[in-house]
């Protein structure tokens, strides 16, 4: 019998490679976007397996009747994708108060709440899988992509505290840490509506390098992803909580745990001072 999948965002990228994916797995799903037209080609080419659902984050009745349908269509929810997404581009000081809380409600409280609704059924089964689709910028930032970046590191710290909780009922929860790949991303990026001059030094480049991603032949392929993900929810025994996916993911967290590490040794030195020798020989 195959796994029984809802997985948001699908009308594109990562999602919609996904779906395709454990489709010809086997597998049923129930996709979502915010309009099924944009799902017609998924349903088309896999009738029976595939069927789409519309589905506003940002809504709390349109998120429980995601659930009500998905678990209605397929008899339960063997794996929860919360992959939805989108992406604002602006500086800390650019960024309103409400493009801020569209950012999150999308990012992380959409997530958290079909998380809660799915949870009930998965304790119900005695088994799940809650799959968070993170990014690498779920543990570094970069320049212009604040909030962002603040709704990936809430969705994986919601992650970690999950996991803990899950654990006991049989439910798994993984965060995924995608680098970068070739998906309409950059081009759909919002840009937040007031724009200072300032920080264009500091950020101009990195919005154009976000715009560019489409085109540029060494951006990972979506396929790619996905063949990931089904290695990692077949996976038996224990996972890692966080796993990066890409070889560009790994570069940029293998730098990123060295620059922590490195901070950590000079917050250290700040707070308490320099080791002493007594320490130096302990640590060595």
């Amino acid at each position: 019998m195959g796994r029984r999948w809802l997985v948001t965002g699908c009308s594109s990228g990562l999602g919609n490679a996904l779906a395709a994916a454990a489709a010809q797995a086997g597998d049923e799903l129930v996709v979502t976007a915010r309009r099924t037209a944009d799902l017609a080609g998924l349903a088309a080419a896999w009738p029976g397996r595939i069927t789409p659902v519309p589905l506003e984050l940002r809504d709390g009745a349109s998120c429980e009747e995601a659930v009500r349908a998905a678990a209605d269509r397929l008899g339960g929810i063997d794996i929860l994708v919360n992959n939805a997404a989108v992406g604002l581009f602006g500086a800390v000081e650019e960024v309103s108060d409400a493009e801020l809380r569209d950012q999150l409600e999308t990012l992380v409280v959409g997530p958290w709440r079909l998380t809660r609704l799915v949870l009930p059924l998965m304790r119900a089964q005695g088994h799940g899988h809650i799959v968070n689709v993170s990014s690498v910028v779920g543990r570094i930032a970069f320049p212009g992509l604040a909030a962002y970046t603040a709704g990936k590191h809430a969705l994986e710290g919601m992650s970690q505290a999950l996991a803990v909780e899950a654990a006991p009922h049989n439910i798994r929860v993984t965060v995924l840490e995608p680098g970068m790949f070739a998906t309409r991303y950059g081009t759909s990026m919002a840009e937040a509506g007031h724009r200072i001059a300032a920080y264009d030094g500091t950020n101009r480049e990195m919005l154009e390098g976000t715009r560019g991603l489409v085109d540029n032949p060494e951006t990972g392929r979506p396929e790619d992803f996905a063949a990931r993900v089904l290695d990692i929810v077949a996976a038996d025994g224990p996972t890692p909580l966080r796993i990066p996916v890409g070889d560009d993911a790994y570069g940029y967290l293998e730098l990123a745990e060295q620059a922590s590490r490195q901070e950590f040794a000079e917050a250290r030195v700040l707070a308490q001072g320099p080791p002493t020798a007594a320490q130096d020989a302990a640590a060595a």
